[in-house]
């Protein structure tokens, strides 16, 4: 596992780490890799090494990326391999441009050895399939990641944008460890997804956990928080959903080490019984 360097924002909880399969032990604020490609997908590798490089500094030991991301892949290959004790890495397949599932069999496991080579990793943490797939039988689907997994190509299978229906489906044909369902403060339609994995011990990856751009443009209980604990309305964005559930792992990203070492001094705000109950009542506009 890699340490907090005396600079890292103190993690302020209890459950600060969250054990995702039983057996991989991260923070529970990590990071979330889709734009390190830059604008329109150009890359910049200068400034993804250096943020990559900053967040596992300060501790950060659980990247999530994927095989729609563009370069991020391979941007995170070439600033961190070899890669560091304890650290998970995370990413998706199973999503072709323009956001279409592609959940046949064969593009599953081409999409799954993809990854593997531009990671440069003989086995990935956590594979996960980034849409299932409506025209494929999910049989086909989760089997042929079930033989993914079985074949040691994937350690841990999770699941994206999925309803309890489905991810209860999806259980039944392979072991899930972990979902990546949209969820922040303004946006709280998976709250029966969260509350499926807390009762499973599942993961739960809130993707877009920063949207305060979502709520009304004077929310008083935001700002009234931040001011209180001398935080920006992002930090207490991110803090709440560190409070909302210990299953609940936040992968902000961004370009900026200035905004990856504020979205990390997250970790330390404790926020009070008011704080909770005057922001769980936001809602989107």
């Amino acid at each position: 596992m890699t340490g907090r360097p005396d600079d890292a924002p103190p993690p302020a909880h209890a459950s600060d780490t969250f054990a995702i399969g039983g057996e991989l032990s991260v923070h529970r604020l990590g990071f979330g890799a889709m734009r390190l490609p830059g604008v329109r997908g150009e890359p910049r590798p200068g400034a993804a090494r250096e943020v990559l490089r900053e967040a596992v500094r300060l501790g950060v030991d659980l990247i999530d990326t994927a095989q729609a991301y563009g370069r991020s892949e391979e941007l995170i290959a070439d600033a961190l391999h070899p890669y560091p004790k304890g650290l998970v890495i995370a990413t998706k397949g199973g999503l072709r441009r323009g956001g279409h599932p592609d959940g046949r069999p064969d593009r599953l496991r081409a999409d799954c050895e993809a990854s593997l080579r531009r990671l440069r990793l003989d086995a990935i943490d956590v594979w996960q399939l980034h849409r299932i797939d409506p025209e494929i039988p999910l049989e086909e689907q989760f089997g042929a990641i079930r033989e993914l997994r079985d074949e040691g190509k994937v350690r841990f299978v999770g699941v994206s944008e999925v309803s309890v229906a489905e991810l209860r489906q999806a259980r039944q044909l392979v072991d899930i460890a972990t979902v990546q369902n949209r969820f922040n403060l303004a946006e709280r339609s998976a709250d029966d997804v969260l509350a499926e994995c807390e009762a499973g011990g599942l993961g739960f990856l809130p993707w877009a956990p920063i949207a305060m751009g979502d709520l009304p443009g004077s929310s008083s209980a935001l700002a009234d928080a931040a001011a209180g604990h001398g935080a920006t309305q992002a930090q207490i964005a991110l803090a709440w959903l560190l409070h909302r559930s210990p299953v609940v792992l936040p992968i902000p990203g961004t370009g900026s080490p200035e905004h990856l070492r504020e979205n990390l001094g997250a970790a330390r705000i404790e926020l009070s019984v008011n704080d909770l109950e005057a922001l769980d009542q936001l809602t989107a506009s």
